[in-house]
This record gives structure tokens, sequence and C-alpha cells, in this order.
């Protein structure tokens, strides 16, 4: 299994992401370090947790209110194994990313206008450079018939595809699938830094129905024994933050699981 970092980035600062709330998103507070500094985070991630992939969310490119380019180039030199996610939502805004020095390329059906272009980034940019995130809330796919006046979150966190909408998220693994893609994230962000556990009927439904997929995990990872439940579920990685930066995921916790195989 493979245990990667998350780093929230909004405003030029790690933040502490809830429920996917970002207007509420304040800089992090953690055992691992003392500022918000990115770079300084992803170096405590790396060296005091041991891990090797680091997961960016550029949230100011996801919302479309700006970019850290230098940044980003900047943390690739450092960390080989970078995730980005920042709002892709073309060919060429995926490959800049790949020139910045990003490992991978996260492309999020939150800020997806629509199939084809997905299907356009699947046919320029090699397939073990791609992985898709499947962003949901409360188990739905995130769509303009989400949003209600109990729970309100900002334009840019309604999916715009609308291939999407009414899609079951197995449906959408399936479309996937059939399209070539091989790492796919699922992520529910009414879970994200709530400490809720995760789905995992939806995890289990997956993995049972998608065996050759690369499935990652991410929002409401609490501790050691949810990493140990998910990966007997079969999942191939997760993505945490706020267990890490709360001392209830340790490093010794994390060599236990791997040294597991």
């Amino acid at each position: 299994m493979r245990i990667i970092g998350v780093i929230d980035l909004l405003n030029g600062l790690a933040v502490h992401a809830v429920r996917g709330r970002r207007e509420k998103y304040r800089p992090l507070t953690s055992v691992l370090v003392a500022e918000p500094e990115v770079l300084i985070v992803a170096r405590a991630l790396r060296e005091k947790l041991g891990l090797k992939e680091i997961y960016l969310a550029d949230l100011d490119s996801i919302e479309g209110r700006g970019q850290h380019r230098d940044l980003i180039a900047r943390l690739a030199r450092h960390e080989p194994g970078l995730m980005v996610d920042a709002g892709v939502a073309s060919v060429r805004a995926a490959l800049d990313l790949l020139e910045l020095g990003g490992h991978k390329v996260v492309v999020g059906s939150e800020t997806l206008p629509n199939w084809e272009v997905l299907s356009a980034i699947g046919n320029n940019v090699p397939p073990e450079r791609l992985v898709f995130s499947l962003d949901m809330r409360a188990g739905k796919v995130l769509h303009q018939q989400t949003r209600d006046g109990t729970d309100k979150f900002t334009e840019s966190q309604v999916g715009r595809c609308p291939q999407l909408i009414s899609r079951d998220p197995l449906q959408v693994l399936e479309k996937l699938q059939s399209r070539g893609w091989h790492e796919v994230i699922l992520l529910d962000l009414a879970r994200v830094g709530a400490a809720t556990g995760v789905d995992r009927n939806l995890i289990a439904a997956a993995r049972k129905r998608f065996p050759n997929l690369s499935l990652l995990v991410g929002g409401g990872i609490r501790n050691a024994q949810d990493m140990m439940e998910l990966k007997e579920l079969g999942v191939d990685g997760i993505l945490t933050a706020t267990a890490l930066h709360r001392g209830l995921i340790t490093r010794q916790d994390i060599d236990l699981l791997l040294s597991r195989g």
C-alpha cells in the first residue's frame, strides 16, 4: 500500500481542510512543523514520516483565483513523487504541470468541463502520469444538484461536467476504465479533515467490480486502524493529512503497515 501525504495550498500557505468548506480553511497547525510553509511541510512528511509521495492540491488554481507555478516547480525539485491537482481542464494545463516537474497530474471531476476534454488529456499525456480524482460529497459525485440550503459550498466546488450529472460513482469508474484510465482517487469532501471514517461499502464495491484499477482513497482516514482496514479491502493507496498532523498516524504506524507487504 502507498501512503500519500496531502498538502492543501491556499493563498501561498498549507491549510487545514475540513469537509471541503474552503472559505473556512485556516493555516495548518501540526505536530510535525512549526509553520505552515509548504516546502517545510513537504520536507517533514518525507523526513519525519518517510513518505515518498505527496499530493498537492492548489486550491487557488482549482477555484480559478490564481496559480502557484513557482512554488510547484520548487516543490517538485525536492519531491520526486509529487502528484499535483491544480484544476486541470485542458491538455495544455496537464502538460504544463508535468513540465513544471510534477510526477503525476490529477484531473478532478470537480473542475472537468466535459468528457471530451478528459479524452483529449488521455490521448496526449502518458497514462502512467495521470490520476483521475472522483470528487464526491457524502458518496455522490459533485454536480449542480448537490447544492442545497443546508450544505453551502462555492461554485468551483460544484462539478461542471454534464456527463456526470446523476451518475453513480461506480458508473463513472466503469467509464474511466473503458477509456484507459488506470489510477483513480475516491475523494469524499464531506469526510475530509472530519475524522468520520471512510465509505467502506463504496470502496469494497469499487474494488470488487474494478480489480484492475489502482484505487486511492482520501477523506475521513482517522488512524492506523483505518489504514489497516483499507489495506484489507485491497486499496492501493491512501491520501491523508489531518491524522498525520495531529499525530494520530505516526512513523511507527506507517512502517508497520508497509512492513506487512
